[in-house]
């Protein structure tokens, strides 16, 4: 197994071309190439991070298995969709934690994509739960509105204010059981609890790579902590 010398620039290279050649037969003739320039590169990625993942939390997994790990599949489930390409245009990498067995667990998110008109374009890091169910939904609801001082607090940090933001979906009006007029309706509206970073291209392509990750990924280590501890998971 290699060690991880950073993403080689054939990677946005093949994920361009992908995107103008989503079929099996361009695929399966390019196989070697994905293997070559994604999913080994990935899987050194995953590897490289996790001993470096216990700088945030004992409780998030980096498993480097080619299937079922932390590396998303390439191929797109078209089965209630009207796009029917069989693959996807990005590299998408999760560390989840322990208790989850989805991408709706809290969990840390690495996409990789070429800039371009398309909605898997962009670079980008996530870090916390997107479309949690119904009952953490409500848990993190609740603890915001209990404890709006502490969750002020976790995303008060100098460096999550200076390079993060929370994306995701909201609801347009306050969620039952809400006061309107609560001073964090906002974010108590929030359907998604997700701080988002943008990457630059040449990021990805350094052989330090997986450093500058984790130092970025420590900048959300409150905001994590206030998820996890909201649903009562370990942190």
């Amino acid at each position: 197994m290699s060690a991880f010398a950073g993403f080689p620039p054939d990677l946005f290279d093949f994920l361009a071309e992908l995107s103008m050649n989503n079929n099996r037969e361009w695929f399966e003739a390019n196989k070697a190439r994905y293997e070559a320039s994604v999913r080994e590169p990935a899987r050194a990625f995953i590897r490289a991070m996790a001993p470096r993942l216990s700088r945030m939390s004992d409780h998030f997994v980096a498993d480097d298995r080619k299937v079922g790990g932390s590396l998303m599949r390439v191929y797109r489930d078209t089965r209630f969709s009207h796009d029917k390409t069989p693959y996807k245009t990005n590299v998408g990498i999760q560390f989840r934690h322990v208790v989850g067995k989805d991408v709706h667990a809290p969990g840390l998110y690495l996409h990789l994509a070429n800039p371009g008109p398309g909605e898997d374009d962009g670079l980008f890091v996530g870090a916390g739960t997107w479309h949690p169910d119904k009952e953490p939904l409500a848990q993190i609801r609740a603890a915001i509105a209990e404890r709006p001082e502490a969750w002020q607090a976790a995303t008060a940090g100098a460096g999550f204010q200076r390079d993060w933001r929370l994306g995701g979906e909201s609801l347009k009006r306050a969620p039952k059981g809400f006061d309107p007029a609560h001073p964090a309706i906002a974010d108590i509206c929030r359907k998604d609890f997700i701080a988002v970073t943008s990457l630059a291209a040449d990021e990805v392509l350094t052989p330090d790579f997986a450093d500058r990750l984790m130092d970025r990924l420590l900048e959300t280590k409150a905001f994590v902590a206030f998820l996890c501890q909201a649903m009562g998971a370990a942190f």
